[in-house]
């Protein structure tokens, strides 16, 4: 099945949706809004793995595992370990594929909001100083900048392996604004008569 633009329905209702995309990118609200619109239960994958000081919880891919084997769910394609499991379960990608001056202005404003406000993120991590972008090379904002181009790649490689696996791209706020009330909401809507 080749890529669907923002106006191309879709086959089916979806009841197992992977939202890919670089990091700041907006993943994780798009999965509540397609959660929402399919009412379908939702997963924060970064709820998951992180831990306590931001280590990697030891039973990340046991619980990725569990609940990718019940019938509905909506969440992030990201972390390598379980992207393979997400994407065999699967019945639809959205590729959340803004330009990168977008996700770069997404990502930092988010970040230094975290940061001043403190905000406790997963396992009461917040994230750390400023500075620390200057020092740390896996600092989120330069993690964000150096993997920006991975996402396609992963996605054509996707399709090589499932050509069956709807692919929706969604190129910018507005084209998923426009593909949320269109036709993800008419897919619901034809699912519920």
């Amino acid at each position: 099945m080749p890529l669907l633009q923002v106006s191309d329905e879709l086959p089916q209702r979806p009841r197992r949706v992977i939202v890919a995309g670089t990091s700041g990118s907006g993943k994780t609200t798009l999965v509540g809004l397609i959660a929402a619109v399919l009412d379908l239960p939702r997963v924060e994958l970064d709820s998951l793995y992180h831990g306590a000081g931001w280590t990697p919880r030891p039973e990340f891919t046991s619980d990725v595992e569990r609940f990718a084997a019940t019938p509905t769910w909506v969440c992030e394609w990201q972390y390598s370990v379980v992207r393979p499991l997400l994407a065999r379960r699967a019945d639809l990608v959205v590729w959340r594929d803004l330009p990168a001056p977008v996700v770069m202005r997404q990502m930092i404003r988010r970040t230094v909001v975290r940061r001043v406000r403190r905000q406790q993120l997963w396992a009461g991590n917040v994230e750390p100083p400023l500075r620390t972008l200057l020092t740390d090379e896996d600092h989120i904002i330069r993690w964000a900048w150096r993997t920006r181009a991975d996402t396609g790649p992963r996605i054509r490689a996707l399709l090589d392996e499932r050509p069956d696996l709807p692919v929706v791209r969604l190129r910018s706020h507005r084209e998923t604004r426009a593909w949320l009330a269109g036709p993800l909401l008419r897919a619901a809507e034809r699912a519920a008569r």
